[in-house]
């Protein structure tokens, strides 16, 4: 054992000294020069379809210029494999706007080796059909790295003066907001229930279209569920509740942040087929109709973007969007703690029933001289509702008077169109009729609110 030792570490100096006389060598032909990405994926005989596609979308040069570029590489094997999958004969059938995209999405504009990599989403050059914004790639790292599911590095580490060569053994395509879904082991029961609902919902955002989704993980819907079996849920119901979690446009975080609060509409439906409302709030992160929270945001794909979110959004109710919305505290406060006789929450949470809220700001109960006792305080939110109807801005008489009766008792009348900067004007029970709607159409499951800067008082 001695000698065979001994015999090793000969050889490894004899090595050694091969090494330092052909690098002393006076040729420099023979002395290995540096090499950019391209030059090594030239280089590489499994690569020669990769650098053939690079040269048909004009990236070879690009990948050969000075940069920080980490290249998720497809080996020949991968490319073939990707040309039978979607019908291609060759390279030259893939339109070249297309191809450029999908090597896009091959390349990170920063180095990443693989000690650098993490479980968790990067940009890749590619972008977004219509926009300038950058594909997200989902790394998984719970098992060596897979690329969004679909592709796993191979051989990682193959530097270059310009970046980093990871081969890969599958070519990774241009993602949907599907295909996302599926890469992420955290959103495994959001593609359950995808796949259960009603709608076939799972080839709709895979399909041609611009959407956001407010994706909740896999907590989010053991909490939702509670023990109840997703196979136990009304397919039709479930359907609607996904697609309260669904915006028919991109929206990004940045897009939020910049309103800070307000109200936009989901794909789902309530009362007369009226698109759902959704309030959005950042004051304190990202938070939606008072019940999710974003998790993890701009998560881009070929047809939408998504946000991850923690909790799932049931159907609102006029209570959801009452408690949810900051500027009616003092509405909430004055339905619950100054009226304890009346349940108010549970009754305006009824699901089976119908209303249309006129619903005070804070600034329209600072106005009043004081807040009544509950007995009159409780007439007084009385006659700010209708009840068994869902009264929108379409349903109201143009250039005219509607007129309801209040739960109440006494009437309510909207004139449109409005005085000044109001939507339309209302007049209360006590004939005031300086009370202003100022947003109209805040949809809920079992009705609709309507905003007012005043209290509408009845006659008492």
């Amino acid at each position: 054992m001695k000698s065979q030792s001994i015999l090793t570490k000969f050889a490894f100096i004899a090595i050694l000294s091969f090494i330092t006389l052909s690098c002393d060598n006076d040729d420099n032909d023979n002395v290995m020069q540096p090499e950019t990405i391209t030059e090594l994926a030239v280089a590489t005989p499994q690569l020669s379809i990769l650098v053939d596609a690079l040269n048909r979308a004009n990236l070879a040069t690009t990948l050969n210029q000075p940069g920080t570029f980490t290249v998720f590489a497809p080996t020949n094997d991968a490319f073939t494999a990707f040309l039978a999958a979607n019908n291609f004969a060759s390279l030259t059938d893939i339109p070249t706007d297309v191809l450029t995209q999908v090597l896009l999405n091959h390349v990170i504009a920063e180095k990443f080796p693989s000690t650098s990599l993490s479980t968790g989403y990067v940009n890749t050059l590619a972008t977004q059909t219509g926009s300038n914004l950058n594909l997200s790639m989902f790394i998984d790292t719970s098992a060596g790295v897979k690329l969004n599911g679909v592709s796993n590095v191979t051989l990682p580490n193959i530097e270059a003066t310009n970046g980093i060569i990871h081969i890969v053994d599958a070519v990774i395509g241009l993602p949907t907001i599907v295909d996302q879904a599926l890469a992420n082991p955290a959103f495994s029961s959001l593609v359950a229930a995808l796949s259960a609902a009603d709608g076939d919902l799972v080839n709709v955002l895979s399909g041609e279209g611009t959407f956001t989704v407010l994706a909740p993980d896999n907590d989010a819907f053991t909490a939702f569920l509670d023990g109840t079996a997703l196979g136990d849920v009304p397919t039709d119901a479930l359907a609607n509740i996904l697609l309260n979690h669904v915006l028919g446009s991109v929206v990004k975080s940045t897009d939020l942040v910049s309103l800070e609060a307000g109200y936009t509409n989901t794909l789902a439906t309530g009362p007369g087929m009226n698109n759902l409302s959704l309030y959005f709030n950042t004051s304190n992160g990202v938070t939606f109709n008072g019940v999710a929270s974003v998790s993890a945001a701009d998560v881009v794909t070929t047809n939408g973007i998504i946000h991850a979110i923690d909790a799932v959004m049931p159907i609102p109710t006029v209570v959801t969007f009452a408690v949810a919305d900051p500027n009616f505290s003092t509405l909430v406060t004055a339905l619950t703690t100054l009226t304890p006789a009346t349940d108010f929450a549970t009754i305006l949470s009824d699901t089976e029933a119908l209303f249309t809220v006129f619903a005070p700001t804070n600034d329209a109960f600072s106005a009043l001289a004081s807040i009544p006792e509950e007995t009159v305080l409780t007439q007084v939110l009385l006659h700010h509702v209708i009840g068994d109807a869902n009264v929108t801005s379409g349903d109201l008489t143009p250039n005219g008077n509607t007129v309801a009766p209040s739960l109440e008792g006494d009437n309510l009348t909207i004139t449109l169109p409005g005085t000044g900067d109001n939507i339309a004007d209302l007049t209360d029970g006590s004939d005031n009729s300086d009370i202003g709607i100022i947003k109209v159409d805040v949809q809920a499951g079992n009705g609709v609110i309507h905003v007012i800067n005043k209290v509408a008082i009845p006659t008492l």
